[in-house]
């Protein structure tokens, strides 16, 4: 809140949508530097993964709040899984890696998959090979796993890289599966009717 000029009355400032675009080449010199934080602190490729993974946490916790309170105002949340899945397909993954995934689908009740055939994060990764497989779509992994918990959906969240498809000329696609914890799956059948 701020004070009006001289006129004795309080008024309310909104969050505002602010410019959402970083340059990529920003993005790659932050991400870059993260990465190197973590590795000179981890023995392995898989404690630099979940290094990656914790930090995306913190990115999506905060990115969360941030896009649903500018989409849909003070306190207007999802309560079904399919709805908040879609706004982090598209609003929130267009906010953090700009530009949304390319596909969300259901492989079961409980796992569903978000692809992007060109990840940020990937984008410009040149993985020396004492990392070997390290893949740093863990970071958004980790993104995904904060915006479900700060929604009140808790899962396992794992990414993994595929070979793009016959025709497809993208390259590799990273995959983030999600898998749903029992509550939550009970949870949209009471709310589904069933």
């Amino acid at each position: 809140m701020r004070r009006g000029s001289g006129s004795g009355t309080t008024t309310r400032t909104t969050l505002g949508k602010g410019k959402s675009e970083v340059a990529s080449s920003a993005f790659a010199l932050v991400f870059s530097e993260l990465v190197q934080y973590h590795r000179a602190r981890v023995r392995d490729v898989g404690e630099l993964e979940r290094a990656l993974d914790e930090a995306g946490e913190m990115v999506g916790r905060r990115a969360f709040e941030a896009q649903a309170f500018r989409e849909r105002g003070s306190g207007k949340r999802d309560h079904r899984l399919l709805p908040l899945l879609q706004f982090t397909q598209s609003v929130v993954w267009k906010n953090v890696f700009g530009r949304a995934a390319d596909s969300l689908e259901v492989y079961d009740d409980d796992e569903y998959l978000l692809s992007d055939k060109d990840l940020l994060v990937n984008r410009f990764v040149s993985v020396p090979k004492d990392l070997g497989d390290l893949n740093c779509g863990s970071f958004a992994a980790g993104v995904v796993r904060g915006i479900l918990c700060s929604a009140g959906f808790p899962a396992k969240v794992t990414a993994y890289s595929s070979e793009a498809g016959p025709g497809d000329e993208s390259g590799r696609t990273t995959n983030i599966l999600m898998k749903f914890e029992k509550e939550v799956i009970e949870r949209e059948r009471r709310l589904d009717g069933k």
